[in-house]
């Protein structure tokens, strides 16, 4: 009896999940689930500020961090780190220099591009 129970059960919990409405994006690598939120973000919108239209992944001086490129001109493109904290903006903006705040990287940057608007 408790078999047939575990069953239904193990069931019903398989066909739930088929037809929920949740979507899992299919990330080339793992990031934190703050970009991943922000990602779902930039799908919904239709341009803008505040939109990116491709996050990459940045592996430099052994850290890690996540640079958002605008959609547009003039605007800045943004460099965060893991837990999502603003680090600068690397380049972008009226001059296309950034704004002057970011770390003197010494090493080369990997770069891994992790989503791109369609």
């Amino acid at each position: 009896m408790k078999a047939i129970q575990f069953k239904f059960l193990f069931a019903l919990v398989v066909i739930i999940g088929l037809f929920s409405g949740c979507k899992k994006l299919n990330l080339p690598v793992t990031v934190p689930d703050c970009v991943e939120r922000d990602i779902k973000r930039f799908e919904r919108q239709d341009g803008g500020f505040d939109n990116a239209v491709a996050v990459y992944q940045w592996l430099v001086d052994g850290k890690i961090y996540y640079y958002y490129a605008s959609d547009c001109c003039d605007q800045f493109n943004y460099l965060y780190d893991e837990e999502c904290n603003l680090v600068c903006a690397p380049d972008g903006g009226f001059g296309g220099n950034g704004d002057g705040n970011c770390p003197e990287f010494v090493g080369d940057i990997t770069e891994v591009l992790v989503w791109e608007k369609e």
